[in-house]
């Protein structure tokens, strides 16, 4: 953990007066953090939308102390810091207008994740916690990962179907990552922690306040490409959280439920207000493939079947990626084929037909069937 670059990071979080807003306005206007911290009081308030009170607080800073026992306690509690400068930080995240400047982290943030966000009532049915955990464990075995908020009822089931295939999950909360919040989901935690990442714009110590996941939900929203709603009464926070899809420019997804049902009543008028009705998960890869850009077509393979130039052009390709290239460097395949062949578990080869796919580097054809990119051109 850089101790150095974080400390300003902590210390203007920390500004009364200085919300999501006013950090990119400084950094624009002063380069750095650094450089921030060292400007008068008279020209931090050149700055758009900077108060006086906001100025003289960053002017006369002094709290560095306290800022280095919250280093400190976060390394020793295995939490890293992700500004919205580093790799890590999520990508769809950068778009919307109040992202939170930092994030605090538990587990592992990927550049490459693509995340579908999964919402719904805490009072949830057998039905709908079913569904649930189905929609997210089929999405996980496709190579997405699934976002929710850990709560009680659909959050919970969503993180679970997402674990159940040994997927990728990442869980937002509107408390401090040493705050467990239900307290009965602390095994949850543990496992998501270990198989994707626990995030959090709250410091460490942050208790469970209502104003909270308002907050909380946009960063849901913001992150992923679209937001399934499964059961939302009338008032519930997951129409909150479609509301702020909507105006991030996300999909938003609702699967249907009865008419005669409480838990349905959010749902079906998000439906009737243009959301996505689904029933499985082709449903919502169908809408979010267009938004995920491909690279440029390759040029054609030799004719030796040499994967060597996809290789070298996507660098980032682990050994799952790398045999099925191989396989499907002179031939088209079955799913079975290249189960059988590479003898990888099938959420791995899935995972990896899903991502190749994605960047272009290999089609799907009709019947499961399988062939580079390249090859078909």
């Amino acid at each position: 953990m850089d101790y150095n670059k974080l400390k300003y990071w902590l210390a203007l979080k920390s500004i009364v007066g200085i919300g999501n807003i006013g950090f990119p306005v400084l950094i624009d206007k002063f380069g750095t953090l650094e450089a921030i911290f060292s400007a008068s009081a008279a020209e931090l308030q050149t700055a758009p939308g900077i108060t006086k009170k906001a100025a003289a607080g960053i002017a006369t800073f002094k709290s560095w102390g306290s800022i280095d026992n919250a280093l400190k306690m976060a390394e020793k509690a295995g939490i890293s810091i992700v500004t919205y400068q580093d790799e890590l930080y999520p990508a769809k995240l950068l778009e919307i207008y109040d992202r939170p400047p930092l994030l605090y982290v538990k587990g592992i943030l990927k550049e490459d994740d693509i995340n579908i966000s999964i919402v719904g009532s805490r009072l949830a049915s057998t039905y709908g916690k079913y569904t649930t955990e189905r929609i997210s464990r089929e999405l996980a075995l496709k190579g997405i990962t699934v976002v929710s908020g850990l709560a009680r009822g659909i959050d919970s089931a969503a993180h679970r179907g997402a674990l159940s295939v040994q997927g990728r999950t990442i869980a937002v909360l509107g408390t401090g990552l040493d705050i467990v919040y239900p307290p009965e989901n602390k095994k949850l935690f543990a496992a998501i922690g270990e198989n994707g990442a626990v995030v959090s714009e709250f410091p460490l110590g942050t208790p469970p306040r209502a104003c909270n996941f308002p907050a909380r939900n946009r960063i849901i929203s913001g992150m992923s490409y679209g937001v399934v709603v499964v059961e939302a009464g009338e008032k519930s926070g997951s129409l909150i959280t479609a509301r702020l899809a909507l105006e991030q420019g996300r999909e938003v997804f609702a699967v249907p439920g009865t008419i005669d049902s409480a838990g349905s009543r959010g749902t079906n008028k998000l439906i009737k207000q243009g959301a996505k009705l689904i029933e499985n998960t082709d449903d919502i890869l169908e809408e979010i493939l267009p938004q995920l850009e491909k690279p440029k077509t390759m040029k054609p393979l030799p004719a030796s079947g040499d994967e060597t130039g996809i290789v070298r052009k996507n660098e980032n390709l682990n050994s799952v990626d790398r045999q099925i290239i191989a396989l499907l460097s002179n031939s088209r395949l079955h799913i079975d084929e290249l189960i059988i062949s590479t003898g990888f578990a099938v959420g791995d080869i899935l995972s990896s037909l899903m991502k190749l796919e994605l960047n272009g580097i290999i089609n799907q054809h009709p019947g499961k069937f399988f062939s580079l990119e390249a090859v078909t051109k």
